[in-house]
């Protein structure tokens, strides 16, 4: 996890052991993110309308991180499983596809020097997901689309003291780590180990996320 050539918070490269998990496949739409709001009658968030982030296949922004974790339990409960955000090492693990020494979830090409797709040069914002190639996992739209939220909190210095197993990430903090390219900053952010924050409460229109069920019999799950 991390990366030496990456920026001070990358550092320093460590290993961990992660329990088992699984990722959904894409980002989640607006499709999804409405059936939650019918059913729990939660308001819309900025930009839904908009015809640049409306598309019911284009994933869902604008969403705080309290609103994506309240969408991960209502989710839970209809599945009967333990739906969550990625832990920010999940994230890494997931993207990566099982190329740990690789920058990039294809590989150390950087995106400027390969077709990056990521943005909807016909109606703005972010493409439909499922648009681009996977990576070794299956996983559509980890190095662009939108950023995605992950469980922890930020701590620029968390990898010098993060646990091995399961690192779940600081217990306490004012800003929640997000993963992941977008729309807006897909070169800046692709790298797998890059890591960025927000305040939770904000809501930004290249913002999303994407769930994580707990594997039966471990914990959590």
């Amino acid at each position: 996890m991390g990366d030496e050539s990456g920026m001070d918070n990358e550092k320093p490269v460590h290993r961990v052991r992660l329990h088992a998990f699984s990722m959904g496949r894409y980002p989640v739409t607006n499709r999804q993110y409405r059936a939650f709001m019918d059913d729990c009658r939660v308001p819309p968030p900025p930009f839904i309308l908009e015809d640049a982030f409306s598309d019911p296949e284009k994933p869902v922004v604008g969403v705080t991180w309290h609103e994506a974790v309240a969408y991960c339990d209502w989710l839970g409960n209809r599945v009967a499983g333990r739906i969550r955000l990625p832990t920010e090492a999940e994230w890494e693990w997931a993207a990566r596809g099982g190329l740990e020494s690789k920058r990039y979830p294809w590989g150390d090409e950087a995106p400027s020097e390969r077709p990056f797709a990521g943005y909807d040069t016909q109606r703005g914002g972010p493409e439909r997901v499922g648009r681009n190639e996977t990576n070794g996992f299956g996983l559509y739209d980890v190095a662009g689309g939108v950023h995605e939220w992950c469980s922890d909190f930020y701590d620029a210095r968390y990898y010098c003291f993060s646990p091995e197993e399961n690192p779940p990430g600081p217990v306490t903090g004012e800003r929640r780590v997000s993963r992941g390219g977008s729309w807006r900053h897909g070169v800046k952010f692709s790298r797998c180990a890059q890591r960025s924050s927000l305040n939770p409460a904000f809501r930004y229109s290249d913002f999303g996320f994407r769930v994580v069920l707990s594997a039966v019999g471990e914990p959590g799950g």
